[in-house]
């Protein structure tokens, strides 16, 4: 898999971006170094100028790529969530079993983010949990419906559609598919955040992982929990 993973480049909508980051090493060092800046001191506090000043380079170059941080921000999350549907697709293209190949991709998405060397320039655990601190920062805005129409969301909702086409593979006659993928994929960054910092309101700890609830959660909707 990593090795299959290596020769794939994710590819982002380019009407997030002015120049593809990728297509120099400036670029890619824009992108790593946001993803830790922003992880240390968060989005809110996150700018190009201090970027500009851990990277020692002009703010102004930075702007070459992206014309806003909310760009950059829908750059990141984009490429998250087609990197995990990567994961996704891999983790599951060999499973004929319906229901196995729901749970193998219940506990792909909601899993504990472990590093993938595929890529040197992003730590994907520490692109986690600027998603889980951060995602909601990208939509919650009053440009959302024109950046819906423009598909800058596409990967994301992408990703939910596949994951509802393997619950309708379980249960056709299951009536509300389509939001039962989004609150997994949604819910399991809820749940991650709630075991970092409100412990006292979530039953996910140490022993508990979200996969364990998601899993739980939905072969009891969908009435296909083993009873032992």
């Amino acid at each position: 898999m990593k090795h299959l993973l290596s020769s794939i480049k994710i590819t982002i909508n380019d009407k997030i971006y002015l120049k593809d980051p990728e297509s120099s090493d400036l670029g890619k060092r824009i992108i790593e170094h946001s993803i830790t800046l922003i992880d240390d001191i968060g989005f809110d506090s996150f700018n190009f100028k201090k970027l500009g000043a851990l990277i020692g380079s002009n703010e102004s170059s930075i702007y070459r790529y992206f014309d806003s941080k909310h760009k950059l921000l829908l750059y990141l999350t984009s490429w998250y969530w087609a990197w995990l549907e990567y994961q996704l697709v891999f983790a599951t293209h060999n499973i004929s079993n319906s229901k196995l190949k729901l749970e193998k991709a219940i506990e792909i998405l909601t899993q504990t983010t472990k590093e993938d060397s595929s890529f040197a320039h992003i730590d994907e655990v520490v692109l986690n949990r600027l998603v889980i601190n951060e995602y909601s920062k990208s939509y919650l805005t009053k440009e959302v419906d024109q950046e819906n129409k423009e598909g800058y969301f596409s990967i994301y909702k992408r990703l939910i559609t596949r994951l509802t086409d393997m619950i309708i593979d379980v249960d056709g006659d299951y009536k509300y598919p389509h939001s039962l993928a989004s609150t997994i994929i949604e819910g399991a960054l809820h749940q991650h955040f709630l075991k970092e910092h409100f412990k006292t309101i979530t039953d996910c700890n140490h022993n508990i992982q979200p996969s364990d609830y998601f899993k739980h959660l939905v072969f009891n909707t969908l009435n296909l929990a083993d009873n032992d």
